[in-house]
């Protein structure tokens, strides 16, 4: 997409009179990021073999973005502020949290933005969610909640960070908070109420979550500890509990004797009623590999099915260095 079709509108752009920092140094750290999947990727049916988003300069050349541009990629590009290329190696791809770190492997020239206190961050809070461009590509907004996030691919945020208005190309995007220090990176956009009152939010993954695992990225491309149980498969929820979507071709899920359309009454014996009590329910069932007692129902009754659970990462490509 040309740059011009989607800035921002300026009643919507941060004003540099209205925050304490040097709004343009901080807008200045974020940078586009291109990746090339091969076709044949496990994630290329569903996130696509050319994938866009931003990321943000967190060290000397060192990338912070959200792991599904980057995920079993085999070439990336970095491009800075001042339009410069590098190319860059998909340095680690956090599954639990989202994150993923990208080594730039020339120079960026680009000054890092310091880590901030998402733990501390209030709401009503304002904020800034920027992606690659400087101020016409970022969003003046506010957190506007923070609780726990589901996702339908086995995915569970206990504190997701979502703010307004929603920012048009939110993968990978810095939220800065109001000392310009970076808060987190943007992930999705959602959509809360019915139309003619709907309001659009981005949903961040706050950087206090990468603290505690950072040391592990850079030295294995993951987090050093047991995988958590992955089924292979995509679920959703609504007013009756939880139904199976679709599933992982040849995953744990598919292979265990899941079916689409599928619903899901019980995990391990305790019944389930939304996407979030479903994955810790599956996690709490031991390190990836352990054996997940699920009970499924359908119009003509209900049955108990065995899955063995796989790790996800074992499914996908990796870079060819670390």
């Amino acid at each position: 997409m040309a740059k011009e079709e989607w800035d921002i509108p300026e009643h919507l752009q941060p004003d540099p009179a209205e925050w304490s920092f040097d709004l343009d140094a901080a807008l200045g750290a974020v940078v586009t990021l291109r990746s090339q999947v091969p076709a044949d990727a496990f994630t290329a049916r569903a996130l696509g073999t050319e994938r866009e988003g931003s990321g943000v300069v967190i060290r000397d050349n060192l990338v912070l973005t959200i792991g599904y541009l980057v995920t079993e990629s085999e070439s990336i590009w970095i491009t800075a502020p001042d339009g410069r290329a590098v190319p860059g190696h998909a340095l680690a791809v956090d599954q639990e949290t989202g994150f993923g770190l990208v080594q730039a492997l020339g120079r960026l020239g680009v000054a890092p933005l310091d880590l901030g206190d998402s733990e501390g961050l209030r709401i009503g809070a304002p904020v800034i969610l920027a992606a690659a461009g400087g101020r016409a590509h970022a969003v003046s907004g506010k957190l506007v909640a923070r609780q726990p996030f589901a996702g339908y691919w086995e995915y569970l945020l206990e504190d997701a960070l979502f703010t307004a208005p929603a920012h048009p190309s939110w993968g990978g995007a810095g939220l800065i908070g109001p000392d310009g220090k970076l808060l987190g990176i943007g992930s999705l956009i959602l959509q809360q109420g019915e139309e003619g009152r709907r309001l659009d939010l981005n949903m961040v993954v706050p950087v206090h979550r990468l603290s505690p695992i950072m040391d592990d990225l850079l030295a294995y491309g993951r987090v050093n500890r047991p995988a958590r149980p992955w089924l292979g498969l995509y679920a959703t929820e609504d007013e009756e509990g939880v139904a199976i979507a679709s599933l992982a071709p040849g995953g744990p899920a598919e292979n265990g004797g899941v079916r689409s359309g599928d619903r899901v009454l019980a995990v391990e014996g305790v019944a389930v009623t939304d996407l979030a009590e479903m994955w810790r329910a599956v996690w709490g069932a031991g390190d990836a590999g352990a054996t997940v007692r699920l009970k499924l129902g359908r119009a003509r009754g209900s049955r108990d099915v065995s899955i063995v659970s796989g790790d996800r990462t074992a499914f996908l490509k990796h870079p060819r260095l670390h």
